[in-house]
């Protein structure tokens, strides 16, 4: 989230759309009714009247997969009638940049953009490049009427999403379209804000990505971005999501969002250079800039007084991707079920359930040597071997069970989807024999570590140089028990020498060595400090010569009224509640809107050294004065210091196309002659198979989540309670639906795909209409994915809607396309 959970109470308008945040995201609601309160409005358009809409001022249905159509006929409306506001997009956004005159559009090149092959699936950017100087600076045309500048080039893009072919493309009723667009537009002024509230429903899309690009341009237009009220604000599944990504989950990033090196960075200096952004912007901080000094203070951190300036900090020790090499979920699945992996630890998650296709997921399994699973209870990845379809006596792979613990149980932290970072308490010992994953970790390194070190191995240094400086140790060297705080500190980062500002006569010492480093202001790429996560160093901070757990704070006060609470938890960076918020300011550093006054510049307030000039309210994106006054642009962690209306970085485009699903129900994308993405993986073996416009399957799909249950639901089926509210999977779809295939409610029925089949009860519901599609009708179906065959013991639960699913993914990030396919539904 650019905001977060409370924050939602300062909009004026809300869009619900991409998720369902009244059932999966309670606690949101909480604000979004506060904000209804005090007279805000609240939109949903989702494909079926879910709880938001039930509660929602304004509800607008629209077939899955066709989101960028909906908010393309948006910008249009915008657009066509003057209701940007245009002192923000001007000032900062790179709205006035001039673009390459050999740049051609979707609206030029039927659905393409220039530059595209269509035997690599992949474009030649070249001409995306904006127009520069003698100084290397962009060229702008502030007036906004250059035929190649950003502006002029998003109306041609989106003058052909007319309301009437919006409304072909989607199933919308043109009646709520237009009632959608006139309320949302309305935060196009400064003192109106509007936000956006998504989840999976926007993301698990081969067009994922540009969904929430959509979405940003319209904010940007509109002028929500750094607002009190406003914002682009993922609502993540599950409590710690935010947090893993941070921390770098992900195969392709470091915990801080710095990239994994590829085998061609042959040394730390030619990384830097490579993922080191530069810019001839005056007016940019370009805070990536300080990359360098974020890597090297990683580096320190993972291996000690083991990394040296002579060995590049242990930059060789560190895994490399291949050149090209893409390691996300559904490429190694792909891998598994091809023979390329022997083992395979499954930690804390159930891929036999939650992977896209989930038949190859379970028979890539099969080809495995050994799998461990680490979780609280058994599962269908642990017993993938005696799943439906399996014999066990074919299957080679050996399983080994390790029990953790629950939450309850350990101490640690979690970043919420606010990004704020809350310590949590261990409120019981872990139960039976289950550990703290920690503690598990903790065992599996001494254990490999000693292997290595009796052994030797290809490649041990990356272990054995390792720091792990978690504990008391025992005699032989090893951690007797983890000290999460002591992980913490380390995330945070310290002083490992005296570290003195240069820049000043006499130099002035601003770090001692052994302190706590206050902030990632003053971390350094010499090896003289050391940080697990820059983003997170000012998280664990010495007060008074005495530690402290930012993350632990409890404070109420709430100053500004806006609901920031800065002395609650800990956010990063720095403990921003809202970043980019010096977007909320005009070029004086007043505030846009004066009633919702996030940050403000105070040019009396006392500063260093004398000085005077500072921000009043949220921690300040930079301490940089306002732009009126040679400060600096407000997007700092951009090159160019703005926000990016035209985005040439992503795979499909500078701005975003509709395409329709892999799997749709239309023969042509009404848009043009490109259907689908033209940049997405298409896998071709024989259990890749899809199926679209094919008789076989003639109603759209998609999944999505309940209350009662968490995930593929290994921890709620187990709560007797929880499994009494939702016992079984079921496939809820419109009355005329069930009317049509002759249904009643609660009676057993199969759905399939081109990929599997799943039982379900049938729900029969108002919640789904049927949907005018050009000249047909449309039905679509959906169905909870959290049920598994292992749980119930009896199989009354049914098995996974995942087995239905695709596994073709979004062409930037590879998340499965789990929200709109094409299935079959029958009576059992």
């Amino acid at each position: 989230m650019t905001n977060h959970w409370i924050d939602l109470k300062n909009s004026d308008v809300i869009l619900a759309m991409g998720g369902n945040p009244a059932s999966n995201h309670p606690i949101s609601m909480k604000w979004i009714m506060r904000a209804r309160e005090k007279g805000a409005k609240l939109i949903c358009v989702d494909p079926r009247f879910s709880q938001t809409a039930a509660k929602a001022d304004l509800y607008a249905p629209l077939r899955s997969g066709t989101d960028i159509a909906f908010l393309g006929g948006m910008i249009r409306y915008i657009l066509e009638n003057d209701l940007y506001f245009k002192d923000y997009l001007v000032n900062y956004s790179n709205a006035a940049f001039l673009v390459n005159p050999d740049f051609k559009g979707p609206a030029d090149l039927d659905g393409l953009f220039s530059g595209y092959n269509p035997d690599t699936k992949k474009y030649d950017k070249a001409s995306w490049a904006f127009q520069k100087d003698e100084n290397g600076i962009a060229l702008k045309d502030v007036s906004l009427q250059d035929p190649n500048c950003v502006f002029q080039l998003l109306k041609k893009q989106y003058a052909r999403y007319t309301p009437e072919k919006v409304v072909n493309i989607t199933g919308t009723p043109m009646d709520k379209l237009m009632e959608v667009y006139k309320l949302y537009s309305s935060t196009g002024k400064p003192n109106r804000v509007g936000t956006e509230c998504y989840a999976m429903g926007w993301t698990q899309h081969t067009i994922g990505t540009q969904n929430i690009r959509a979405m940003t341009i319209i904010q940007m237009l509109l002028g929500n971005m750094g607002m009190p009220g406003g914002g682009i604000n993922a609502l993540r599944g599950e409590s710690n999501v935010q947090g893993s990504t941070d921390y770098g989950i992900l195969f392709h990033i470091l915990p801080g969002y710095n990239p994994v090196p590829n085998a061609a960075l042959v040394d730390l200096a030619t990384y830097n250079e490579k993922n080191t952004p530069t810019t001839k912007e005056p007016g940019s901080v370009n805070w990536w800039s300080n990359r360098p000094k974020y890597v090297a203070s990683y580096l320190k951190a993972v291996y000690g007084t083991a990394a040296t300036k002579e060995n590049d900090f242990g930059y060789s020790w560190m895994p490399k991707l291949d050149v090209g090499m893409n390691a996300s979920w559904l490429m190694i699945f792909d891998k598994m079920y091809k023979g390329e992996f022997d083992g395979f630890f499954a930690w804390g998650q159930n891929p036999a359930c939650s992977g896209a296709n989930s038949n190859k997921t379970r028979e890539a399994m099969t080809k495995l040597k050994w799998l461990v699973n680490v979780n609280l209870f058994d599962n269908e990845t642990a017993s993938f071997w005696r799943g439906p379809g399996m014999n066990p006596k074919d299957i080679q792979t050996e399983v080994f069970m390790l029990p953790c613990c629950s939450s309850m149980e350990k101490e640690g932290s979690i970043t919420n989807s606010g990004r704020w970072g809350q310590w949590r308490y261990k409120a019981i010992e872990p139960q039976g024999g289950s550990l703290p994953d920690a503690e598990i970790i903790n065992e599996l390194f001494f254990k490999v570590k000693e292997l290595y070190q009796k052994e030797g191995g290809a490649f041990p240094d990356p272990i054995v140089n390792l720091s792990w400086e978690y504990g008391e140790r025992d005699a032989s060297g090893k951690i007797k028990h983890i000290d999460t705080h002591a992980i913490a500190k380390e995330i945070n980062g310290y002083y490992l020498e005296d570290v003195y500002d240069t820049k000043v006569d006499p130099p002035e010492l601003i770090g001692k060595k052994g302190d706590l480093v206050p902030s990632f202001a003053f971390l350094q790429a010499d090896g003289s400090t050391s940080s697990g996560n820059w983003l997170y160093c000012n998280s664990y901070v010495l007060k008074d010569g005495k530690p402290v757990n930012m993350m632990a704070r409890r404070g109420k006060e709430d100053p500004t009224g806006l609901g920031l609470y800065s002395g609650w938890s800990w956010a990063w960076p720095v403990n921003r509640r809202i970043i980019y918020n010096r977007a909320s300011v005009d070029l004086q550093g007043k505030p846009w809107d004066p009633n919702r006054a996030l940050i403000a510049w105070n040019p009396t307030k006392p500063a260093p050294k004398g000085k005077t000039g500072g921000w009043d309210g949220d921690v300040p994106d930079g301490g940089a004065p306002p732009m009126a006054s040679s400060g600096k642009l407000p997007f700092i962690m951009k090159a160019d210091g703005i926000a990016s209306v035209f985005g040439p970085g992503l795979a499909e485009g500078p701005f975003p196309e509709h395409y329709e699903a892999l799997e749709c129900p239309v023969e042509k994308n009404s848009m043009s002659g490109q259907r689908i993405n033209p940049t997405i993986k298409i896998f071709g073996d024989k259990m890749d198979a899809f199926a679209s416009c094919d008789m076989r399957f003639p109603f759209v799909g998609t999944t999505y989540r309940v209350s009662e249950h968490w995930q593929t639901g290994c921890m709620t089926r187990h709560c007797s309670w929880l499994l009494e509210m939702q016992p079984q999977n079921f496939v809820e779809m419109s009355t005329e639906l069930a009317k049509e295939l002759k249904l009643e409610n609660g009676e057993t029925v199969v759905v399939s795909s081109a990929r599997g089949k799943v039982k379900a009860v049938a729900l029969v519901s108002e919640r789904f209409k049927p949907f005018k599609i050009a000249d047909s009708t449309v039905h679509q179906v959906g169905l909870p994915w959290h049920f598994g065959w292992q749980f119930p013991e009896d199989g009354s639960g049914y098995d996974s809607a995942n087995l239905l699913t695709p596994n073709v993914g979004d062409a930037n990030t590879m998340i499965p396309e789990s929200k709109a396919f094409m299935v079959n539904v029958q009576k059992a």
